[in-house]
């Protein structure tokens, strides 16, 4: 198969959706792997290394999107590259589809097979694909909190380990999944003050076990969750519905009895993101002030660390697109059933139930796409 890796061109994304390990690999098996010239050098990877690997560099991203039977990306297509996709070719990436009526729609019409990495799935039910962003961006947002808690960023002021006499802030993780046991790791780690909510009485249990007096955990409700927002110096939302729009769990009205300058640090923004005044942001433009609380809703968290992140990505998207190289999309998808859960958009349906039912589509069912029904 002929595989086409393109530049990532969404604001400050310096990922890159195949290393050239990833590129030997799918050469050595008798693919094709074309590479955009200068895709790789966010992560320090120069075109002579994909060379090296076997790989075919070419000028700007026409030539991947024209000829390339299966692209390989990290991020959502942008609306530019959206209009290049055609039927026939196989998207291999992140598409967060249910908050996103634009790139949905292009991707209908264009005819493209979709298969996202967020909603492949694992044995127990887990996202083997999203698990390494997720533990990505559960560390950094108490990194990103921290620094956005400094008077000169417009937070309170607060260092949330404390100094001796003086007390460490106070950190609340909504969630306790995956997100949010690393950013609980990372919070208790500085020395913080953290309490960890969450509605499922095994992940209390997992995580109170783990963190002991480190850390308190409470079952998240209406109550308890405005409780703890309200004496919370920095609020990391952490909640994912695989395929749907996340929850609003934090209101406007929550906001006006938080501390002026406290911070909230939405992990959930792919998925629309979990406080009602949520909108994504950049990493050229992070944060922004509603009610005297700073957000940061940066969408694309993992991309600032893009060498590690693309290298615990490729990790484990690699072995499925070999597999699709190999085998072909529905083949691949009809000998793994984990890997079918990732196809979201086939020739003009939706295959997603999460996201038809978000976005008001026909719904058509991957089993009966492969003819397994």
């Amino acid at each position: 198969m002929r595989v086409g890796c393109p530049k990532e061109i969404k604001n400050h994304e310096y990922r890159v959706g195949l290393t050239p390990e990833s590129a030997y690999e799918l050469t050595n098996q008798g693919n094709e792997v074309w590479i955009e010239s200068g895709a790789g050098l966010g992560i320090d990877a120069t075109d002579e290394q994909y060379m090296a690997a076997g790989a075919k560099i070419v000028d700007g991203p026409d030539p991947i999107f024209d000829e390339c039977e299966m692209v390989v990306k990290v991020k959502e297509p942008q609306a530019e590259e959206r209009k290049k996709l055609r039927q026939g070719q196989i998207l291999y990436t992140y598409l967060h589809l249910a908050p996103d009526p634009d790139q949905t729609r292009d991707l209908l019409d264009s005819g493209v097979t979709a298969i996202a990495y967020e909603t492949v799935t694992g044995p127990r039910g887990q996202l083997p694909l999203l698990k390494p962003m997720s533990q990505v961006a559960g560390r950094m947002s108490v990194q990103a909190g921290a620094a956005a808690l400094e008077k000169a960023h417009g937070g309170r002021g607060v260092l949330l380990g404390g100094v001796p006499g003086v007390m460490p802030g106070k950190v609340v993780v909504i969630g306790g999944g995956v997100v949010g046991f690393n950013a609980a790791q990372m919070a208790v780690g500085l020395g913080a003050n953290v309490t960890i909510l969450d509605r499922d009485p095994e992940v209390l249990e997992k995580v109170g076990t783990h963190f002991e007096a480190r850390a308190s955990t409470r079952f998240s409700n209406a109550a308890n969750l405005l409780d703890a927002v309200s004496s919370a110096d920095l609020v990391i939302g952490a909640v994912l519905i695989p395929g749907a729009a996340a929850p609003k769990l934090v209101t406007r009205n929550m906001l006006k009895r938080m501390q002026k300058g406290s911070v909230l640090v939405d992990v959930a923004i792919d998925q629309g993101g979990c406080f009602e005044t949520s909108r994504a942001t950049t990493h050229a433009d992070p944060t922004y002030v509603v009610e005297d609380v700073v957000h940061y809703c940066v969408a694309n968290m993992p991309g600032a660390v893009a060498r590690t992140s693309t290298y615990a990505l490729n990790n484990v998207t690699l072995p499925h697109a070999l597999r699709i190289a190999k085998l072909g999309w529905k083949e691949a998808l009809k000998a793994d059933p984990h890997l079918a859960e990732g196809l979201n958009v086939h020739e003009g349906k939706v295959t997603y139930e999460a996201v038809a039912t978000e976005l008001g589509h026909e719904y058509r069912s991957a089993a009966e796409v492969l003819g397994i029904a």
